[in-house]
């Protein structure tokens, strides 16, 4: 029952032709199982939230790959629609995967087999699905996870080669679920492992486009025509404006001046490239689209990351402040809410950096 109940709903979103590409049009169902048009009703009334962050923690990677050998690795990830802040006093219904934006960091070793569980919650109201970008076969496993609410899904799969790669949502309407929050990161390790770092965070950057403008309070529809016209309402890193700087709910990352901090980088877009920039500091070694087969470039003040894309960059401080992870496309930054903090805690070094020389 449950696989032809699966073949329906891929025979309704048209997976495998062209009509995967047509569903990419207006009138696509929102969160709530209405039609989004390019003029939505207005509410001004924020809605009572299922979380009390959909920022991921950006601390919460998990620990480098400890063993020689390939190994079977255990996923499960969850498709959740829920309705949370963008910022205070404004509310928006989010895609994630469990329940946060990015979705979880997926760390494996090259040559590992992936046995990989997709749900999709009953709560929901429409169907999802994952593709890896880090899967050799067809559409990245998205057709074979496709499911409607309620449903479960199992894919499995090998690690073939290494490297940062983007997983997202690609159903009918693809860029509606992935702008809302289904995308993350899952990081291939080659066998050698990586250099040790003394930190490792996780930032995902990606647009919301709603009814509103940036800030005006209520409740935040999704809106096609805003959508369809490259024109976000916000810009974010980790699904919330600010999310983890002292400007917004915090806090900064801390890290000590004399250690350094590796970033995990992705743009889930769905349309807008990022100009991926740490303010008072360089990429001390980057990675360019996550690539782990190549050597990393060295001191590198900006790295544009498409969308669809990643980037694995280690930065360090020698003085202490906060360092300002930002799209230098700076509008985005000022307006729209894009922007995450490194606190660097140490002993002041004026020779380096005197801000008051007398």
């Amino acid at each position: 029952m449950l696989a032809t109940t699966r073949r329906r709903t891929l025979q309704a979103l048209g997976l495998g032709g062209a009509a995967s590409l047509a569903g990419c049009a207006s009138s696509a169902p929102t969160a709530d199982g209405s039609k989004a048009t390019d003029a939505p009703a207005q509410t001004t009334t924020p809605q009572p939230v299922d979380t009390d962050r959909i920022a991921r923690d950006p601390t919460n990677v998990p620990d480098p790959i400890d063993r020689d050998s390939p190994a079977e690795v255990d996923v499960t990830l969850r498709s959740e629609e829920v309705v949370a802040e963008v910022e205070e006093g404004v509310t928006f219904t989010y895609m994630t995967y469990d329940g946060q934006v990015p979705g979880p960091f997926i760390r494996v070793r090259q040559g590992d087999t992936v046995n990989l569980t997709f749900e999709n919650a009953e709560s929901n109201s429409l169907p999802h699905n994952v593709d890896f970008h880090a899967v050799a076969g067809p559409g990245g496993g998205a057709e074979a996870t496709t499911t409607a609410p309620g449903e479960s899904a199992e894919l499995r799969f090998q690690a073939t080669y290494p490297g940062a790669y983007i997983y997202h949502c690609a159903v009918a309407n693809l860029d509606m679920h992935i702008s809302a929050g289904m995308f993350g990161i899952i990081l291939v390790e080659p066998p050698e492992g990586m250099p040790e770092v003394d930190h490792e965070i996780y930032l995902g950057q990606h647009e919301l486009y709603t009814n509103k403008s940036a800030g005006d309070e209520g409740h935040h529809e999704f809106d096609m025509g805003s959508m369809r016209n490259e024109e976000p309402t916000y810009v974010l890193m980790n699904g919330e404006k600010y999310a983890w700087t002292p400007a917004g709910r915090g806090p900064a990352v801390t890290a000590g001046t004399d250690e350094t901090v590796r970033v995990f980088f992705v743009d889930g877009g769905p349309n807008l490239a990022s100009s991926f920039h740490p303010i008072g500091s360089v990429w001390e070694e980057l990675y360019p689209d996550g690539s782990l087969s190549t050597a990393p470039q060295t001191h590198i003040q900006t790295r544009e990351v498409p969308p669809g894309s990643t980037t694995i960059a280690t930065m360090n401080s020698p003085v202490p402040g906060d360092f300002k992870l930002v799209d230098h496309s700076l509008s985005r930054v000022a307006r729209k809410g894009c922007m995450a903090v490194v606190r660097a805690e140490g002993e002041e070094r004026p020779e380096i950096f005197d801000p008051d020389p007398q």
